[in-house]
């Protein structure tokens, strides 16, 4: 390997956006594209069978390891903040939940930047686009595309029941949360095939694109920073990045652009780190500003979820199912053999979308249903039968950062999500709890006489349940917003609406997109992941039209 590398095209993570990009860019045998992970392959048995997320969040194989500042609205409580470090990013990790989010919110994406192109109505073929969906195609799905949407593979009766309560309480019957209006209770669909996860690196990558002569992956690359030039009109370009790769460092240069698909804390670290951010904060860590960018870290947005647990009776539940060695041995042998079970399991199988009090004008709340419980992620299960009814705030108005803390891009940057600092989510916060007694009081779940273990119907107040939502809250792991789009006349905007890194002068900086999550300007309602297959679909279309237009030779202006 030479100390410099050029390509046609240099994506920047290898994650969820990364792979789509990397597939579609690279069918053009005329480019070349590099696709950089910093994360090792995909290998690790534990990534594709479903249940094995419990095994990759927490470890360094394949996850950053982040974790939050001490949070006010937590009671001062840091999270563990998992984010996918191998291929397929975060989809190597997740829950597998299919989910778009509803209509309003793109419609509310296309008002933030003045441009029609994000509206529900011009997404969703970009959704349907890579869908390979088990219904077949419909005017809501699609078929035969790369993305396997499956249902899921088991059921349990605590489950059935918690959907009839349910509906007793005023929740519509869902089969389908993708449609545009998501409220309803029903089973999640989920990024499955056969039984097993399917992550973005056997959608995109195998076997097509790993065998295109034009495209290049490297993994264990890790990039230090942007490099950028200054034109001849005075306008910046970004012209490659420089990386560690086998110990060595290396320029690499991008003839068209780089694209920064590194997640919601990834992208606006690097862009930190390579001068374009806030210049106070840049200076402050010795990071020489290049473009004053406000909105660079800014906007963080994520789904806190409250996790409240039930005791059972006259029902099994994983806890007491996975209790001793012959009951660990029924669910491995059950999955070796037919793909079913237990370790088919997405984290959360039930779903239900709904308002926190009738004043709401549209769901603001989902829950994520289990048939199981825990003290807190990565703990033991409980040693008697429960289930867990984690419920999210979907539409929050609190904001946090991520910012740099030092001019090292070996040194994790700082993550301050800010969550329950608005008195609107502290309320929602209380009034979601409301919801979930509301539905455990119904006659559907009376034959198996649920108690509320945690948090305790000593808790009623708003205040109580608040501050008891702090104490008990957790990620569910959708940081988005951090690099958002907006309007040219929106100062703290990052990216265009075609997803242009912005100058802070009125134009934008050449050659550099950011594609993934952080763009968003708010959260989708709703599981984050397809979400962002569907802006790189939308950027790998803008890509591809302007290098068509660059290599289209303009007309003479004038004639002799």
């Amino acid at each position: 390997m030479t100390d410099s590398a050029a390509f046609d095209y240099i994506i920047i993570g290898a994650g969820s956006a990364g792979c789509l990009l990397a597939n579609r860019l690279s069918a053009d045998p005329e480019c070349r594209v590099l696709l950089i992970e910093a994360g090792s392959n995909d290998n690790y048995h534990w990534i594709h069978i479903p249940v094995g997320y419990l095994y990759c969040i927490g470890n360094p194989r394949t996850d950053w390891l982040y974790a939050t500042e001490p949070d006010a609205g937590l009671n001062g409580r840091s999270l563990r903040y998992p984010r996918g470090k191998t291929l397929g990013g975060c989809s190597s990790i997740n829950g597998m939940i299919y989910m778009r989010g509803q209509a309003r919110d793109y419609d509310g994406w296309s008002r933030a930047t003045g441009d029609d192109a994000w509206r529900w109505d011009h997404v969703l073929p970009a959704f349907m686009k890579h869908e390979d969906h088990y219904r077949g195609a419909n005017a809501m799905h699609g078929a035969g595309g790369e993305w396997r949407i499956e249902k899921q593979r088991l059921r349990w009766d605590i489950l059935d029941a918690f959907a009839k309560a349910a509906e007793q309480a005023g929740i519509p019957a869902s089969d389908d949360f993708n449609q545009g209006d998501n409220e309803g209770v029903g089973y999640f669909e989920v990024n499955q095939k056969n039984g097993w996860r399917w992550n973005t690196a056997k959608a995109f990558l195998r076997p097509i694109c790993m065998q295109r002569r034009n495209f290049t992956l490297w993994t264990r690359t890790h990039v230090q920073g942007l490099t950028m030039a200054t034109q001849a009109d005075g306008s910046s370009r970004c012209t490659g990045a420089t990386v560690v790769r086998d110990g060595r460092r290396m320029d690499v240069t991008a003839r068209h652009e780089v694209v920064l698909s590194a997640g919601s804390i990834g992208s606006p670290h690097l862009l930190q780190l390579s001068g374009l951010g806030p210049a106070a904060l840049l200076a402050r860590h010795g990071v020489t500003p290049r473009h004053d960018l406000p909105g660079v870290g800014a906007n963080l947005q994520d789904h806190l979820q409250i996790r409240a647990v039930f005791t059972l009776r006259n029902t099994r539940t994983l806890n007491t199912l996975a209790s001793t060695w012959w009951g660990k041995a029924r669910i491995g042998l059950e999955y070796s053999l037919h793909r079913t079970g237990p370790m088919s399991m997405a984290p959360s199988q039930l779903g239900a979308f709904t308002r926190s009090s009738p004043d709401q004008p549209h769901p603001n709340l989902e829950f994520h249903v289990q048939p199981l419980s825990l003290d807190a992620f990565g703990e033991p299960l409980h040693r008697f039968d429960a289930f867990t009814a984690s419920v999210c705030n979907l539409n929050p108005t609190s904001r946090g950062t991520v910012t740099l803390r030092s001019p090292r891009a070996s040194d994790a940057p700082a993550i301050a999500p800010n969550y329950l600092s608005t008195p609107e989510d502290r309320k929602v916060a209380a009034d979601s709890l409301r919801v979930t007694r509301r539905i455990v009081a119904q006659p559907a779940l009376a034959p198996f006489t649920p108690e509320e273990f945690k948090p305790g119907l000593q808790y009623q107040s708003d205040e109580a349940l608040a501050t008891l939502a702090g104490d008990i809250a957790t990620t569910i792991f959708h940081p988005v917003g951090t690099c958002r789009m907006g309007r040219l006349d929106d100062l703290n905007a990052v990216v265009d609406a075609r997803l242009r890194v912005r100058d802070g002068r009125g134009g934008v900086v050449a050659g550099l997109r950011v594609v993934d999550a952080s763009i968003m300007p708010t959260i989708v309602s709703g599981n984050t992941n397809s979400p962002t297959l569907m802006i790189a679909e939308k950027a790998a279309g803008w890509i591809l039209e302007d290098r068509v237009k660059a290599l289209i030779p303009m007309p003479a202006l004038f004639t002799a």
